[in-house]
């Protein structure tokens, strides 16, 4: 904050006042921005929120699971992707939180793919769709008698896809990293 509201504007001389107006409209348009994007990658209504205790003792497959559902993801152009530094893939930030943002889009239609196999839910949508989703979870949690939606069930997996016998990919998502 020191260098966008004193030292920059100290450093424009007479021009001290645009260089503050121009710093505090780039704060105010990044913060709306990264709150969007935050909002609609873990609020939308198809997002559940979990409470600490619901999350100890968890199988990895549950954490998985968990991660799954807890989490949107935003379709947008290649730019788009690149202004939310691709975490416009929230969903595969959230299973897989060490991989570079850059290999979202490429991994994203092999965990849709998996997801609609095992008929598990893959929550995507266009920005202002998500946004809207967003508004709507918080007006239904401001209102009186407003709450979460119930969470699924145990999740109890569908039989095994013919092609996926024989410990195809369906069973090994995604190589290790060599």
């Amino acid at each position: 904050m020191f260098k966008d509201y004193i030292a920059f504007p100290l450093l424009s001389g007479r021009g001290w006042k645009r260089t503050l107006a121009a710093n505090f409209t780039a704060n105010v348009a990044r913060n709306v921005w990264t709150n969007a994007i935050i909002y609609c990658g873990h609020f939308p209504d198809q997002a559940y929120v979990f409470t600490k205790s619901e999350a100890e003792d968890e199988s990895q497959g549950a954490w998985y699971l968990r991660q799954l559902i807890g989490a949107a993801n935003i379709e947008g152009s290649d730019l788009f992707h690149l202004m939310s530094g691709n975490l416009s893939f929230q969903v595969e930030h959230h299973l897989f939180p060490d991989m570079p943002s850059s290999r979202y889009k490429e991994i994203a239609p092999r965990v849709k793919e998996i997801c609609e196999a095992y008929e598990l839910p893959y929550n995507t949508g266009p920005f202002l769709q998500q946004w809207w989703s967003v508004q709507r979870k918080i007006l239904r949690l401001a209102l009186p008698g407003g709450g979460p939606r119930p969470k699924p069930g145990p999740y109890v997996a569908p039989p095994v896809p013919a092609h996926a016998s024989g410990g195809d990919a369906l069973r090994a998502p995604f190589p290790s990293a060599v």
